[in-house]
C-alpha cells in the first residue's frame, strides 16, 4: 500500500514498529491538531475548553484504539477518512457526557490551543456551513505553516539567516499586514542590493517549496494524493 520510500506519516503511524509508529504519529498530531481542534470548535460548537478536552481525547485514543490501521487510500482520502472518525468520535462522547482527560497516555504532541484561539478569532470566529471545504483549508494552511517552520530552521542551521530574513518580510508578513512592500524598499531596509535581495528571495522560495514537497510526501497516503496537493498548494505538476 505504501512504497517503503515515500516514508508516509500515515504509514508509520499504522506500523507494528513501536518507536515508527511513535515518532510517525507525533508528527501526524503535530499537522492535523490546529484544524481538528477548529474543526471541532466550530462544527460541534464547543468551548475552548471542551475543544481542547476532545482534541486531546481523540488524538490519544486515536494512538491506543489505532484508529488508523483500517484506513485504505484506494477507498478514500485520508483527510475523509479521519474527519468521519472525528465526528464518530465526537458524537460518541457528547452521547456519553464523558469528558476524557488529556493525554491518556498516549505519545500525544503538546499544543497551545491559544495560537488556534486567535487564529479563530482573526477568521471571525464564523461558524461556516460548508465543513469538508473548511477542514480542507485549515490542513493546508497547517502543512504550509509546518513547511515554514522547516525551511526556517534548516535556513539557521547553514547559516543562511539573511535568507529567512528576506522571505519572511517579503512573502510573510508583507502579505499578512496588506503591504505594498517593493524589492527596493526591501533592499534599503535589510541593507542589501536590489539584486541580492532578488537572487535570496528566489533561493529561499526554491528552498521553501522543496519544504512543502516533504512535508506533502509524509502527510499523503500515495502518490496520487501527493501530486494532487502539490498541485493544489503549489499549482506545480509532478
Amino acid at each position: 500500500m505504501f512504497p517503503v520510500t515515500r516514508h508516509s506519516v500515515i504509514a508509520s503511524a499504522a506500523s507494528g514498529d513501536a518507536d515508527a509508529r511513535r515518532d510517525g504519529f507525533g508528527l501526524f498530531v503535530e499537522a492535523y491538531w490546529k484544524p481538528v481542534y477548529k474543526y471541532v470548535r466550530l462544527r460541534w460548537r464547543a468551548a475552548p475548553d471542551q475543544a481542547e478536552d476532545l482534541t486531546q481525547a481523540f488524538f490519544a485514543r486515536a494512538f491506543e484504539k489505532r484508529f488508523l490501521d483500517p484506513f485504505d487510500p484506494a477507498r478514500a482520502r485520508f483527510r475523509t477518512f479521519l474527519r468521519t472518525c472525528l465526528d464518530g468520535f465526537v458524537a460518541n462522547q457528547r452521547q456519553a457526557g464523558d469528558r476524557q482527560k488529556r493525554g491518556g497516555g498516549a505519545a500525544v504532541v503538546s499544543f497551545d490551543a491559544s495560537t488556534a484561539e486567535w487564529e479563530l478569532r482573526r477568521q471571525g470566529g464564523v461558524i461556516t456551513q460548508d465543513f469538508d471545504d473548511y477542514f480542507e483549508r485549515e490542513w493546508a494552511r497547517s502543512v504550509l505553516a509546518l513547511a515554514v517552520d522547516r525551511f526556517r530552521a534548516a535556513a539557521l542551521r547553514a547559516g543562511r539567516s539573511r535568507q529567512v530574513a528576506v522571505f519572511t518580510r517579503y512573502d510573510l508578513e508583507a502579505p499578512e499586514r496588506d503591504e505594498r512592500l517593493t524589492y527596493a524598499a526591501l533592499a534599503r531596509e535589510l541593507g542589501m542590493s536590489v539584486t541580492d535581495v532578488t537572487n535570496t528571495l528566489h533561493a529561499a522560495r526554491r528552498e521553501f517549496r522543496a519544504a512543502v514537497l516533504q512535508c506533502l510526501r509524509e502527510l499523503t497516503a500515495s502518490e496520487d494524493e501527493f501530486r494532487a496537493e502539490a498541485r493544489r498548494l503549489l499549482g506545480v505538476h509532478l
